[in-house]
């Protein structure tokens, strides 16, 4: 009988997204990982495949973060709810955020929020391609828009204005889409 596992591939991402939003994600490796969680680093094979895992595992972390809004719920405030979601957790997370422009959604956790972006649309009437398009375009904006709060971009700003600007993309989302719905 083999020895009881002393971590889990959540305490892993959970140590790994602690050691980004302390050191920046440039710290992120096995072996500070494993030295964070006071495991050698063979113990992380156990849960993650390597490096690439890893980094899909904080995409997962960071996309799974908030809750998920009720399929009930109308498809636009679903797409807000996301939206702003992610707004927060790009707050929570400057360091690490910026991982989810350059690395996509693989991970089956993270794949569902993305399919839930999806069926939001398919519901908004877009079919086949154009629901994978407006997927695309509609995270990169407001990826783009939280990266670049968090990043302090927009430090020229107050937040009453900020907070406003993000009002009015999601506005512009819902008004291109709705033009759309059949």
């Amino acid at each position: 009988m083999g020895r009881a596992a002393q971590i889990s591939r959540e305490a892993v991402l959970s140590a790994a997204l602690d050691l980004a939003d302390t050191d920046g994600l440039e710290a992120v490796t096995m072996h500070a990982v494993a030295k964070r969680l006071r495991v050698t680093p063979m113990a992380l094979y156990r849960h993650v495949d390597d490096k690439h895992a890893l980094l899909d595992g904080l995409v997962e972390q960071l996309l799974t973060e908030y809750p998920a809004p009720p399929a009930g719920r109308p498809w636009d405030e679903r797409l807000i709810a996301l939206a702003t979601g992610i707004r927060d957790t790009a707050r929570r997370h400057p360091a690490v955020f910026p991982l989810l422009l350059t690395r996509p959604a693989v991970t089956p956790a993270a794949r569902q929020v993305r399919d839930a972006v999806r069926a939001a649309l398919r519901e908004a009437g877009l079919t086949g391609s154009e629901v994978a398009r407006a997927e695309r375009l509609i995270s990169t904006a407001v990826l783009g828009f939280a990266a670049s709060e968090a990043s302090g971009r927009f430090g020229a700003h107050d937040q009453a204005t900020i907070d406003a600007d993000f009002a009015e993309l999601l506005r512009w989302l819902r008004l291109a889409l709705s033009v759309t719905d059949r």
